[in-house]
C-alpha cells in the first residue's frame, strides 16, 4: 500500500469507515482494500474477490462506500478505484 501524506485524513479514519462496509462485501465473497490517501483528500481503493467485475460494484462504490466515507472522513475528496 502507498499512502501520501495527507494533513487532514488518517489511515485509521479511513480504515474505520471501510470496516463498516467490509462485512457486507465479505458476505458476498469480496472485500475492499485501501490503496492510497492523496494529499488532495482523494481516497484510492481496490475491490477484491467476487467484487472484481461484479455488475453491482459501481452501485456499491457510489451508494455505499462513497456515502460512508463522506459521512465519516472529514476532508474526503473523491473515491477512485483501481
Amino acid at each position: 500500500m502507498i499512502f501520501d501524506d495527507s494533513p487532514n485524513i488518517s489511515v485509521a479514519q479511513v480504515e474505520v469507515a471501510l470496516d463498516r462496509i467490509r462485512p457486507a462485501l465479505i458476505s458476498d465473497g469480496g472485500n475492499i482494500e485501501l490503496v492510497a490517501i492523496e494529499t488532495n483528500g482523494n481516497i484510492r481503493v481496490r475491490l477484491k474477490g467476487a467484487c472484481v467485475g461484479c455488475p453491482s460494484s459501481t452501485v456499491t462504490l457510489k451508494h455505499l462506500v462513497e456515502r460512508i466515507l463522506r459521512e465519516e472522513v472529514a476532508g474526503f475528496g473523491d473515491l477512485i478505484t483501481e
